[in-house]
């Protein structure tokens, strides 16, 4: 028996943020979803190529402290046990036929870029898009995928901003449980 309804919210999360929390927290009272799995990157090729990135166990460590009390939210390693490049694609082929649906819960700055994802045309043939709306991104939704906006408040916060702060307060930004394991791993 499939499992009904699930949001699908992966990502780098290097470090994971307030921002991320108000999406995840949105999703759930949003009442589309019977579970929301955060998927944690194994090999995220895109950041990779653009600088360093924390080893995954790191940055799963700090999803679960940031995430895994949130009401409906199990956070998964599924993409960081798989060798190779982390595709959202494979994820999906891997939880389609446990659930009714699946949503990938996005932000708003990604809208752009869905065309160029890893098999993209089939992914948006399985999938809805749950859009994060995030302040100065215009909410326009690609052709052939089949989008809506989740009700939020925008929030103005990027892990770039975090990772720059360069030893500043963090206790604005990042979850109290997260900022111990980020300190620990800097640079």
């Amino acid at each position: 028996m499939s499992r009904p309804r699930l949001g699908l919210f992966g990502g780098t999360f290097d470090p994971p943020h307030l921002g991320h929390v108000a999406a995840l927290r949105a999703a759930a009272a949003s009442g589309r979803f019977d579970e929301i799995e955060v998927t944690v990157a194994g090999d995220p090729y895109v950041k990779r190529a653009t600088g360093t990135v924390r080893p995954a166990e790191v940055r799963l460590a700090m999803a679960r402290a940031a995430f895994a009390h949130l009401p409906l939210v199990t956070v998964s390693d599924r993409e960081i046990a798989r060798t190779g490049p982390s595709y959202t694609i494979d994820t999906v082929l891997e939880e389609i036929d446990d659930y009714k649906s699946i949503d990938l819960i996005v932000g708003a700055d990604l809208l752009a870029q869905l065309d160029s994802w890893h098999e993209a045309r089939q992914l948006a043939t399985l999938v809805r898009v749950a859009v994060v709306p995030r302040p100065g991104s215009e909410t326009v939704f690609p052709a052939h995928w089949h989008c809506y906006e989740l009700p939020m408040e925008p929030v103005d916060l990027s892990s770039t901003f975090i990772r720059e702060l360069a030893g500043g307060d963090l206790s604005k930004y990042v979850p109290s449980d997260v900022i111990p394991i980020f300190e620990a791993h800097q640079g």
